[in-house]
């Protein structure tokens, strides 16, 4: 259950992305970790794995909800 200990590990660290790649690049580690953790429980069905999908899903409404908040002006 590796994936469940990095998906704890990242619902653990400090929520600061200062910059937009920072931000993106979490946004992009913790939809891989939700993937994962969807296919574990699709064969367990695992409430447990269901309540961690969800707070790293708030999370990355949270990273996402500030990148769109950053328009980059056309050239």
């Amino acid at each position: 259950m590796e994936i469940i200990n990095k998906a704890l590990e990242f619902e653990q660290r400090p929520m600061k992305f200062v910059t937009t790649s920072d931000r993106i690049l979490a946004s992009r580690e913790v939809k891989s970790l939700i993937l994962s953790l969807n296919e574990i429980y699709k064969q367990t069905k695992d409430q447990q794995i269901m309540e961690i999908m969800k707070r790293l899903t708030a999370i990355k409404q949270k990273i996402e909800k500030r990148l769109k908040g950053f328009k980059v002006p056309a050239a």
